[in-house]
């Protein structure tokens, strides 16, 4: 795979990375507070696992009506999407824990949703954060299906209409990433991305095929094995709690990349931008007051934080986003910050009817 460098000449650029880099560092300094997680973060952990566990015993061992199950399923729908962004995704990032094995741990929650770590990997931390926003390269901003998100691929007349279908497919992600995360793996393999996780396609391959069938047989069997419901309601409560998940995943992200002011840069083999600036540019915060949506998202309307120190755990962010909004002022750089989930939500649908036009 090609690959991008970011450089410049620019010294004001330079001299923010270096001095957000420093005070950031003296706000845990000053504090005696290590980067990784708390207690706060801890109980987060557990309340969020236990809203999809425990929903889900709950359809395996008492009786209940039609009604009742489907609550259940949309809350465990609501959990694992929370513990994909409040747990997982900082394990993944290294973020959770100086000890590797409780952030592999906890990065195997992805496994709850049927999904590959290691493709997960790949696609967020390697290509995503290295490359946000640049088409080509971040396939967040791949299309989805009939859904533009890059002003740099080919427009179509159906995409004038998306702004509109475009949250009926969102909800289809999770479910999609069941069958094609193994086209993915295949791709990856191709682009010489395994080899950068020294990883091999086959066994990558196998034990991401035995681990799809755990999870559907546990998903699909116990309900079958255990309970009155026949397979065609199994099968639609599954089809809710993924929808549910995955429409709640795709507002988040797309909130955060896929709205007015973030940057759609040209890929180019040298970009004459700072990385951090090039983060600066293209990512967005929305609803930093919000304490509910901060604490059930995982700090993930903290975008542009995330994306500056992907190795700090989430629960610091509110602190550090001062710090980063008045170093940006200091230095002139652009700080995109959207106030509620509301005015984050209507700049992505503005941004999807921009797409959906030449």
């Amino acid at each position: 795979m090609d690959t991008i460098r970011f450089t410049v000449t620019d010294k004001n650029q330079q001299q923010f990375a270096g001095t957000l880099k420093k005070r950031v560092a003296q706000y845990f300094r000053d504090n005696g507070l290590s980067t990784k997680a708390n207690a706060a973060m801890i109980f987060k952990t557990v309340a969020l696992i236990s809203m999809y566990i425990i929903p889900f015993i709950c359809l395996l061992t008492i009786e209940m009506d039609l009604w009742l199950a489907f609550l259940l399923v949309v809350i465990m729908g609501i959990g694992i999407a929370g513990v994909g962004m409040g747990v997982m995704h900082d394990a993944c990032h290294g973020a959770y824990s100086r000890k590797q094995w409780v952030n592999n741990l906890l990065a195997g929650t992805l496994y709850l949703l049927g999904s590959n770590v290691l493709n997960w990997k790949i696609q967020h931390n390697v290509l995503h954060h290295t490359y946000t926003n640049i088409s080509g390269y971040d396939e967040d901003i791949d299309s989805k299906g009939p859904i533009r998100l890059s002003e740099h691929v080919p427009l179509k007349k159906m995409h004038r209409y998306q702004f509109l279908y475009a949250f009926f497919f969102y909800g289809l992600m999770t479910i999609v990433m069941l069958t094609n995360d193994f086209t993915r793996l295949y791709k990856y393999s191709k682009l010489g991305l395994l080899k950068g996780q020294n990883k091999k396609l086959q066994k990558e391959f196998i034990q991401m095929l035995i681990r799809k069938l755990i999870y559907l047989g546990v998903i699909f069997g116990l309900p079958l094995w255990l309970t009155s419901f026949s397979f065609w309601q199994v099968l639609a409560g599954f089809f809710i709690m993924h929808w549910v998940a995955s429409i709640i995943l795709s507002f988040v992200f797309q909130m955060a990349h896929v709205v007015e002011g973030a940057e759609q840069p040209v890929a180019k083999v040298t970009m004459q931008t700072e990385w951090h600036v090039h983060q600066m540019n293209t990512t967005s915060d929305f609803a930093r007051h919000n304490r509910l949506l901060s604490w059930y998202v995982g700090g993930l309307n903290f975008q542009v934080e995330h994306h500056l120190f992907p190795g700090i755990c989430h629960i610091h962010y509110k602190a550090l986003a001062p710090i980063v909004q008045q170093t940006a002022q200091d230095y002139g750089i652009a700080y995109h910050l959207q106030p509620t989930f509301r005015s984050a939500l209507l700049s992505h649908i503005y941004r999807l009817k921009a797409l959906g036009k030449q």
